[in-house]
């Protein structure tokens, strides 16, 4: 076709120019009626080309030639006037994508008119003729007069360089363009590379931020996101610039690039091009952002039909990540090769160039895994998924060629692999691992190796989201989602989101959690109520993963609920008690709550940035709070037999056996209660105990730790347990002037007590005087041994005067609240009040007068507020259910708090 358009420009100028054109004033309307003529007639040809399903590189081709052809007749045109002196000193060449004939219907034309000191003056006035007519056919057109210092120094500039690399002789002097190759293309191709090449490395970063760091955007920008042009582009300037070469052949020849690589080059810009060239044709505007509406169309225009797994425009995305995914592989292959060192960093030298052999046939050689044999994978599969392992262990990437040999053998992967006891071993070792989780299972899902070994995940693979809030496609969106839960575990989130910093470092089962965020939205692909359908998949799932019934029953209830948390927080009323119970009481075990409470923040979190906020954040955190709150009041029942509470007592036991005999262990480890377990970890539980084992015959044993990041000071202390305790307790301190914030009791089947206490003094600073304890301890013994009485201790203490200096806030009324439903074995007493030294013996004393028996306590202040739990019962051990009684009580206590 191009020797067509060759005459047809003939034709067109020679019909339609009738003037003289070495008059160039006079024949400028005819010169550009016969342009548009030319230029509509061929774009229309084109624009049916198109139509008619041509390819992308024929469509491209078909337009470099058409503007080619007219820059020449144009060029001849307005230079005929000019004498061959001056016209010997000029060339007109292309830049930029049109240098390099990679034309599309709506790009730039990029132009560059070249002089040399005989042709400054000839240069100007064809620049200013062209440059007219070319903007009255309304082309977009950049342009630059130059000669060769003044390319030299506007090279300086990265973009300048970039479009000067891509040059290409349109008409003109050609003697001249071969001084602008010796001139400028040589001396930029070795010239500072590493400088250009850092500073490209730093556009691509910046480019990444802008248009998104991912292939899977929702709708992804055909030339500046990743996966786009501009990936292939930028990728063949720094391996040009890099290995001094004009372009992929040369590479080719240098052995930089591969025969394959050329074919995935070409066919990826062929694939662009043929999306580009439909968006430009079709749009009113230059764009290249692949919006839903054009999707739509797109889909339609490519032949795609809708079918059972999906839509015709779900199906053409997927195609479309998967090219781009091919684009950023290429890209970063030919990246890597140009600034991957040659030799390695001095320090380190030795380690870095020596093979260091690893276990099943792999090993690490200058910072990459490589496989001894390849046969051996070929033999036995599930090694892919130790080649994983062992990458993320290690801090290693795949070696190209082991990538490779993956991504060609993926159909080894069959039902057989993915059940045996090594490929699940191994997959779980890598959820178990403490870093590097998203980022090895984005390597996996890259290489398509996720989707083999988990084939329910291949129906979320590059599935698009048509809604206003995400802008992932499925399967990304859950690999961000696991990345937040990292960014939990890493500590990332302390000071913003501590209470969920905390309750991440209490899952006992990370891998677990790990696995519901990974399959939380697996149903997606498979219709409608994708919670349902993704909760049908797991115990298919997770029989192929051996994870046992309890892990089972959890995964798949995690997954059928995933939203449940977010919309009861965000939908309902959270002062609702019963709706709060109800949902408690759907939970079951505290562990579950804890799990769906950071799958719900790590699932809103990764849909998009502004989709999490701290309004939502705060709804969530009361739901779990009240919700963990009624779990606790109703004695965590169902934890009983869990797991985690048979883990727990293994761990203690282990730990325990070190320094104490097997029967004594037992028999501590048997007296302890759920709730106990289910409040502290192990490791937290251990020292307790260790501490409750050595109190021997003493009436007391007690530990102080001082903690000055909080301002507060821990006091353990082990007892026997007798009436009024924990009012003799309370009392006991006030007598000297220590203020208890918070209080854990627990008391043992055997009668032994342990109470935890958070308390600071009088005016709010740790208490850390040693002798102040030792005194506290000792009347701690006597007042609990009936040798003393707390009375005494006030008469010997008098209460310091700046105690009795009001604070000037105003007061809250105090509230007494008593609860008969939310435990099944106690009455439940709530007392807010006014917070002050002796609060707490004062209301526990009252309590014990009443002839009440504290079984739990929950002791909190918040700045002068207190609010106060109590789990009592009569002397029988049963509830309170007299309403004379219970009337009794609140005013008695009401009574006592003025």
């Amino acid at each position: 076709m191009n020797t067509d358009i060759a005459a047809s420009a003939h034709e067109f100028f020679s019909t339609h120019i009738t003037d003289n054109v070495a008059d160039y004033d006079t024949s400028r309307d005819s010169l550009l009626t016969a342009s548009r003529s030319f230029l509509d007639s061929h774009l229309q040809k084109i624009h049916n080309l198109n139509d008619q399903g041509a390819s992308g590189s024929q469509v491209v081709n078909e337009l470099t030639a058409v503007f080619d052809q007219l820059n020449q007749s144009l060029y001849a045109a307005v230079s005929a006037d000019l004498s061959k002196e001056a016209l010997a000193g000029c060339a007109l060449i292309a830049l930029g994508g049109y240098g390099r004939a990679e034309m599309n219907p709506r790009s730039d034309l990029d132009l560059m008119f070249f002089y040399e000191p005989s042709g400054q003056e000839a240069a100007r006035i064809i620049s200013d003729r062209m440059l007219y007519l070319l903007w009255d056919l309304r082309l977009d057109v950049g342009y630059s007069v130059r000669s060769s210092e003044s390319c030299l120094e506007e090279s300086q500039d990265s973009t300048v360089r970039s479009a000067l690399l891509d040059a290409r002789f349109i008409t003109g002097s050609s003697k001249l363009f071969d001084v602008f190759r010796s001139t400028v293309s040589r001396p930029m191709l070795n010239k500072e590379p590493q400088k250009f090449i850092k500073l490209k490395l730093e556009e691509r970063t910046e480019r990444k931020k802008k248009y998104g760091s991912s292939v899977y955007v929702l709708e992804p920008n055909l030339k500046e996101g990743e996966g786009g042009l501009r990936e292939l582009q930028e990728a063949l300037w720094i391996a040009r610039v890099k290995f001094k070469s004009n372009g992929l052949k040369e590479l080719l020849m240098k052995g930089v690039a591969t025969e394959q690589d050329l074919q995935e080059y070409a066919g990826a810009l062929d694939y662009l091009w043929k999306i580009r060239n439909f968006l430009h044709f079709k749009g009113q505007r230059k764009s290249d952002q692949l919006t839903f509406d054009l999707q739509q169309q797109l889909a339609v225009a490519f032949g795609y039909k809708d079918n059972r797994r999906a839509s015709a425009v779900e199906q053409f995305m997927q195609e479309y990540y998967a090219h781009a995914i091919k684009v950023e592989h290429l890209s970063t292959k030919l990246i890597l090769n140009a600034t991957q060192p040659s030799s390695p960093p001095r320090k380190g030298v030795f380690k870095f160039l020596a093979k260091r052999n690893l276990e099943d046939g792999f090993y690490i050689i200058r910072g990459e895994l490589r496989a001894k044999a390849d046969q051996e994978l070929l033999d036995d599969p599930a090694l892919m998924m130790v080649a994983f392992e062992l990458a993320q262990k290690h801090e290693v990437s795949l070696c190209l060629e082991l990538k490779q040999l993956i991504r060609d053998n993926l159909h080894l992967i069959n039902d057989k692999v993915r059940r045996s006891s090594r490929i699940n071993r191994s997959f779980m070792n890598i959820l178990r691992h403490p870093k590097g989780i998203s980022a090895i299972l984005r390597k996996m899902h890259h290489l398509q190796f996720l989707s083999a070994f988990i084939p329910e995940y291949e129906k979320i693979y590059c599935r698009v989201q048509f809604d206003l809030y995400h802008i992932y496609t499925v399967d990304i969106h859950t690999l961000f989602a696991i990345k937040e839960m990292e960014n939990l575990w890493a500590g990332d989130y302390a000071k913003e989101h501590p209470l969920l910093t905390e309750v991440a470092h209490n899952i006992e089962k990370r891998e677990l959690l790990l696995l519901a965020i990974l399959f939380h939205d697996i149903g997606k692909g498979s219709g409608k109520d994708h919670s349902i359908r993704g909760a049908e998949m797991i115990p298919t799932i997770a029989r192929r993963l051996r994870l046992n019934r309890e892990d089972s029953q959890r995964l798949q209830f995690l997954v059928l609920h995933h939203l449940k948390m977010a919309h009861i927080s965000q939908r309902r009323d959270l002062q609702d008690l019963k709706m709060v119970a109800q949902f408690a009481q759907l939970m079951g075990m505290s562990e579950t709550l804890r799990m769906l409470y950071l799958l719900t923040f790590a699932d809103i979190k990764a849909v998009g940035p502004d989709v999490w906020t701290e309004w939502k954040g705060s709804l969530l955190r009361e739901l779990y709070e009240k919700s963990y709150d009624a779990l606790e009041k109703n004695e965590f029942y169902q934890e009983k037999r869990s797991e985690k509470v048979r883990n727990r007592k293994r761990k203690i036991r282990k730990a325990l056996l070190e320094d104490f005999p097997e029967s004594k262990v037992n028999r501590v480890i048997n007296s302890l209660n759920t709730r106990y377990l289910m409040s502290y970890r192990s490791t937290e539980i251990v020292p307790h105990l260790r501490l409750a084992l050595s109190r021997g015959k003493k009436t007391l044993v007690m530990q102080v730790e001082h903690k000055h990041e909080l301002n507060y000071t821990e006091v353990t202390l082990a007892t026997i347990d007798s009436p009024g305790l924990f009012s003799q307790i309370a009392g006991v301190l006030a007598a000297h002037s220590i203020n208890i914030l918070g209080a854990q009791i627990h008391t043992r089947k055997t009668g032994a007590v342990l109470d935890v206490l958070q308390v600071n003094s009088a005016i709010g600073d740790v208490v850390d005087k040693p002798q102040k304890w030792v005194r506290v301890e000792a009347d701690l013994s006597k007042v609990i041994s009936g040798r003393i009485f707390v009375e005494d201790l006030f008469d010997k203490n008098p209460k310091p005067d700046y105690l009795n200096v009001s604070t000037g806030r105003s007061r809250r009324s105090n509230k007494v609240e008593i609860d008969n439903e939310v435990s099944d074995r106690y009455t439940v007493i709530d007392i807010f009040a006014q917070d002050k030294v002796g609060l707490l013996y004062d209301i526990t004393r009252t309590l014990n007068q009443l002839g009440l028996y504290i079984a739990v306590s929950k002791i909190s202040t918040k700045v002068d507020q207190a609010a106060d739990v109590f789990y009592v019962c009569d002397i029988f051990g049963q509830k309170i259910t007299d309403p004379v009684k219970l009337e009794e009580i609140r005013s008695t206590m009401l009574t006592g708090l003025k």
